[in-house]
């Protein structure tokens, strides 16, 4: 893997581990497969969302943003950190409310340690800072997937491009904040509380979403929560604690298949593959090579019409 930071998956399972490895304390991801106020009101206390998107790589930075207000004091009095490197903005996002939570989140000696750090840097210098931390940069690597063609250059995204970006939403002194960092501060949407936060969230999101076109489904949204294990545990739902239990083993599984390269194990089921079309003899492997080739090329022509299409309605 690189020195750098490297891509990690918008996942429950990974973004919850992650922030277990950095030391914090009963909190967890849930996704969110609908944009449901009720769904998120169930799972209290919500500590704030991240959510993922198809980032428009022509966009230029505007003065205002297109919903809500910059806030340049909150950009000071809070914890927000400009992003100054690529692949690091799903661990930006998490440690964007985690940080601003430490009344409320245990989130262990390192990261306050951290925080109290930067608490006087400004926002750029936060974002060197975390860009900086060997301790956050190595617990977000640990969650890449394994490769050995890993590119080690850093390549510039061009407007033909699908590239991602993460961005969390919480509350923070009486309001609801946007925070991302590649906005010169943090933007306010509407005094909330956080018993509030389910139902105000939901149309900065809708309103967020309707910027694109109606066939745009490319989004992600996982909810930063307390361990629900423990609210299972209150109420004495051992049927629900069971459910809990049984996701994290899931989770466990899926993240050490992140881990593992299975290059060797490919390799070998290809080499069979071909080993038996040859076997068969009669131009059978050549004809299997071109049919490959043909769905190939008809999957390329497919995703290419596709973004077009979506140039077209935007």
């Amino acid at each position: 893997m690189s020195a750098g930071w490297n891509t990690i998956e918008s996942d429950a399972g990974v973004f919850t581990d992650l922030i277990n490895s950095l030391g914090v304390k009963d909190v967890q991801f849930e996704e969110l497969v609908s944009l449901d106020a009720n769904f998120l009101r169930q799972r209290s206390p919500v500590y704030g969302v991240i959510f993922l998107f198809r980032y428009p790589t022509g966009d230029k930075r505007r003065a205002t943003p297109l919903d809500g207000v910059f806030d340049h004091e909150a950009a000071e009095s809070q914890f927000f950190a400009a992003q100054t490197i690529q692949n690091a903005c799903g661990t930006q996002a998490l440690l964007s409310v985690l940080l601003n939570k430490v009344d409320a989140i245990d989130v262990g000696p390192r990261l306050q340690e951290f925080r109290d750090f930067t608490s006087a840097f400004p926002a750029d210098l936060r974002g060197e800072a975390l860009s900086n931390s060997e301790l956050i940069r190595d617990a977000h690597n640990s969650f890449a997937r394994a490769s050995p063609f890993a590119d080690e250059a850093q390549l510039l995204a061009t407007e033909d491009d699908d590239v991602y970006h993460f961005i969390a939403y919480t509350v923070m002194n009486g309001k609801l904040y946007e925070l991302d960092g590649l906005q010169p501060a943090p933007i306010a949407h509407d005094s909330c509380t956080p018993d509030e936060f389910p139902d105000k969230v939901i149309p900065v999101l809708e309103r967020r979403i309707e910027r694109y076109p109606a066939q745009e489904i490319r989004f992600n949204l996982l909810a930063m929560v307390r361990d629900l294990r423990i609210r299972a545990r209150e109420i004495d739902d051992q049927n629900w604690v069971y459910q809990e239990e049984q996701k994290r083993r899931v989770w466990q599984w899926e993240n050490a298949l992140r881990r593992h390269n299975f290059i060797g194990f490919v390799w070998e089921i290809l080499q069979g593959a071909v080993r038996s079309k040859l076997v068969e003899g009669g131009g059978k492997y050549a004809g299997w090579v071109e049919e490959a080739k043909a769905k190939t090329k008809a999957r390329l022509d497919e995703h290419q019409k596709a973004k077009e299409r979506s140039n077209d309605n935007v």
